[in-house]
């Protein structure tokens, strides 16, 4: 995948070693061509459905202890970086809190020096569901990572949010807000970060940490090299599809229980609507 930085580097690594030992646990999935749905990419699940994309029962926590077989790398004492158990794509990552964390907290500033310090070396698509209504699958804190090379585009969906930046394409029929980013590297990025989720969420209607213990709402965040984007959530699924954060980058998935044709029918940025907060 060439030159994906330092720790991009070091999860192929670890991917091979723990695919080997059988650690680690890679989807298998195929594209599927449905052309009233582009930009945005459709895989279909062709493995057995995950754990953690099943409606079941209370579930142990993972992260607690985490399998170090996973383990990319230790981020002084309060982060780590750890393979995702079952990947869609090769070198995945989670940025996760060695101690318990809720995912549905606010975000800390430890969390964005950790994320800026990674960032500053392996580059990608990060995202973030604050809770199961939002499309994640675990209650301990974890942010995600999908590195890209320097040449890619973080995501299908990157020309339109650039477009929106601009001032050249209109807002989509959801309550969401978008920021560019003016410092994505050095001293200064773990701090424009905070502040940009703060003043998002603030505009969103989902609380501020002097005066909510936790946001009100669930919603995703998703950050490339140049923008800052959060998504306020009504509902985890629609038509059969479960929706997290890449949804709202432009990456669905095919499971056993997803209405394909209803999808071709209606299109990807109605399934978005209709699980996302109205504006």
């Amino acid at each position: 995948m060439g030159d994906l930085g330092r720790y991009g580097a070091a999860a192929l690594l670890c991917s091979d070693v723990a695919e080997a030992n059988g650690a680690l646990v890679p989807l298998e999935t195929a594209l599927e061509p449905l052309e009233s749905c582009t930009p945005f990419v459709i895989r279909r699940l062709e493995s057995a459905t995950p754990k953690h994309l099943r409606r079941e029962g209370p579930k142990p926590n993972p992260f607690l202890p985490w399998d170090t077989r996973l383990e990319v790398e230790r981020l002084g004492t309060t982060h780590l970086l750890l393979l995702n158990k079952y990947p869609v794509q090769r070198g995945h990552l989670l940025l996760i809190t060695q101690q318990w964390k809720p995912q549905s907290g606010w975000l800390e500033t430890d969390d964005w020096v950790q994320l800026a310090a990674v960032d500053g070396e392996t580059t990608g698509l990060w995202f973030f569901n604050s809770c199961a209504e939002a499309g994640a699958s675990q209650p301990h804190r974890h942010l995600q990572l999908l590195p890209r090379q320097a040449s890619e585009v973080s995501c299908p969906l990157d020309a339109a949010i650039t477009a929106q930046l601009a001032g050249d394409e209109e807002p989509w029929p959801w309550r969401y807000q978008l920021s560019r980013r003016t410092q994505s590297r050095g001293p200064g990025a773990a701090k424009e970060l905070q502040q940009l989720y703060h003043q998002q969420l603030s505009r969103l209607g989902l609380g501020d940490p002097q005066t909510a213990d936790r946001p009100l709402a669930p919603y995703n965040a998703l950050i490339s090299p140049e923008w800052f984007m959060t998504v306020a959530r009504g509902k985890e699924h629609s038509a059969g599809f479960s929706v997290n954060a890449l949804g709202f980058a432009g990456y669905l998935l095919l499971t056993e229980g997803s209405d394909r044709e209803w999808l071709g029918r209606h299109g990807p940025l109605e399934l978005l609507r209709s699980v996302a907060m109205a504006p």
